[in-house]
């Protein structure tokens, strides 16, 4: 495969003849292209990151930026969107495996957001044949032939399909230009592009995005500049790309008008994605020892910060014409026990109930079966109109300090210290295996819920608040004893199930938790257990 490679350009692993297309010697130019040109800019915003995170540190906090108050002050408004991306009532997540693609297509969803990040182990086979089969959804000719003997294909009529590449944190180790790593957000956007933009243009739709972990409005103007870049290298129009961006890092909630405006030819709104929110703010304020949350169950999206982010997210969008989605429970059906399902059913409910009410205009679930429960939960505030942009919601007025005002700080439970690190524990052990979206305990988790339950155990030892509602300090000490009394109880669990990566599953956590330099984002260090 290596003669196929332009100049500069280097593929670090073996590529099966399946994949040989994807990476053919004009796709590999045009990533190329995009990263000799942009790399440069992305290592800069990597430095700024650095640089904010070092004056969180000392004590500063976030506010709104003074330098952008005109563009917050202005009238202005995102360009028109296609009809496609104007009902989105039901969006439904999950990786780019073929199987969950076709249930998550034919779920009767408006939005399919398919996953090359937080619910996606990015081993090298499953990036690639994510490709693949996200270049057969758009053509509609994805199948599968299940181990239960059924054959899954796509409905005539299938959700609207966005993509969810990786962050501008996260390289693609596999290919290098010039010596250098690609970024593998850049990676999924520009390949996921390069095959199928012309293909959808010419059949009257586009392709659409969605765009994780930025911080800042200069990290919405990078990826602005590469869409604007990427269609005139195809020759397709501007405005052609359409891009939602998570506000999923409480640095971006100061920006939320700033990110809206550097995408405005591209934007199609804002998404409150809270589990990565919540992290974000444990990780960003981990050094102020005054700083605590309570146990992960207690931060819901009624407590003060979270119920703040979300009102303020609305009010933005609709002042800009723009789509405000909702974020995700990790709920998911139990079958089980029709107790604790109709329990977990009625709180995803009341919990679209109440985005629907506060004004959204869609929102997230994470199962098939969920989508009807989000649908009627919409419909019973919005009735049969596709969105309710035209809720202005003038009444909210959120300050800096409503942002910052994290509430509870209690109770942390021993329970809740166990269930982080069962949780992380597992969840880690199942993505070194290449899944990375579970259900743990009837629950949905994926990398930014683990995230949240090893970065409140770091924080918590360091914290002087960092107390169990018995009275005792969480300590390295304390959480090593529980780790492995939980991993004992695993062990016993997963019986013959017990494999190699739950061992090295329980040495990362181990490190992540004890080492005194908080590593920012777990799947660093787990990508290299990745082949």
């Amino acid at each position: 495969m290596e003669h196929t490679c332009p100049q500069g350009v280097e593929i670090k692993a073996h590529l099966p003849g399946a994949f040989a297309s994807l990476l053919s010697h004009d796709a590999l130019g045009f990533i190329a292209a995009l990263h000799r040109r942009f790399e440069p800019r992305r290592q800069e915003l990597m430095q700024q990151r650095k640089q904010r995170q070092l004056s969180l540190s000392a004590g500063s906090l976030p506010d709104f930026l003074p330098e952008t108050a005109a563009i917050r002050n202005a009238d202005w408004q995102i360009a028109p969107l296609p009809a496609d991306l104007q009902d989105r009532r039901v969006e439904i997540t999950g990786p780019a495996e073929r199987k969950t693609m076709i249930n998550a297509l034919n779920s009767g969803a408006a939005i399919f957001m398919v996953d090359f990040e937080d619910a996606q182990s990015p081993s090298w086979h499953n990036q690639l044949q994510g490709q693949l089969n996200l270049r057969e959804a758009w053509r509609k000719t994805l199948h599968e032939h299940g181990h239960d003997g059924r054959h899954y294909r796509l409905n005539d009529n299938i959700a609207t399909l966005m993509v969810r590449p990786r962050g501008w944190h996260l390289p693609e180790k596999h290919l290098h230009i010039d010596g250098q790593m690609v970024n593998g957000g850049l990676f999924d956007f520009a390949l996921s592009f390069f095959h199928n933009a012309q293909a959808l243009h010419n059949a009257g739709r586009a392709p659409y995005y969605y765009l994780p972990k930025l911080e800042s409005h200069l990290e919405a103007r990078l990826w602005n500049d590469i869409f604007v870049a990427s269609q005139e290298l195809l020759q397709l129009p501007q405005g052609t790309i359409k891009a939602t961006v998570l506000i999923e890092n409480i640095l971006a909630a100061f920006e939320m008008d700033e990110i809206l405006y550097e995408l405005r030819q591209h934007s199609a709104g804002l998404n409150a994605g809270r589990w990565d929110y919540i992290f974000s703010c444990i990780k960003h304020f981990r050094h102020n020892h005054e700083f605590c949350l309570a146990d992960r169950e207690r931060i819901t999206m009624t407590v003060p910060f979270m119920r703040s982010y979300s009102l303020q997210l609305i009010k933005t969008c609709h002042q800009r014409g723009a789509p405000a989605i909702g974020g995700m429970s990790a709920l998911v059906p139990i079958k089980h026990d029709p107790y604790a399902n109709d329990k977990a059913m009625a709180e995803i409910r009341a919990e679209k109930e109440r985005d629907a009410r506060d004004g959204y205009d869609g929102g997230w679930v994470a199962h098939p079966a969920l989508v009807p429960l989000a649908y009627e939960a919409f419909r019973n505030v919005l009735g049969d109109a596709a969105n309710q942009w035209q809720r202005q919601r003038d009444d909210v007025l959120v300050t800096a300090a409503d942002l910052l005002n994290f509430q509870p700080e209690t109770p942390i439970t021993e329970q809740g210290l166990r269930n982080n690190i069962n949780v992380s524990i597992q969840y880690l052990g199942a993505w070194f295996s290449g899944n990375g979206c579970v259900a743990i305990h009837n629950q949905l988790e994926e990398a930014a819920t683990a995230e949240i339950a090893r970065s409140q155990i770091w924080q918590w030892i360091r914290s002087h608040k960092g107390h169990l509602d018995d009275g005792r300090k969480v300590s390295i000490n304390l959480f090593r004893d529980l780790a492995a009394d939980e991993i004992n109880k695993l062990r016993a669990e997963y019986g013959s199930r017990w494999r190699r990566q739950f061992e090295d599953a329980a040495q990362l956590f181990d490190l992540l938790i004890t080492n005194d330099e908080f590593i920012d984002f777990l799947t660093l260090p787990a990508s290299e257990y990745l082949d």
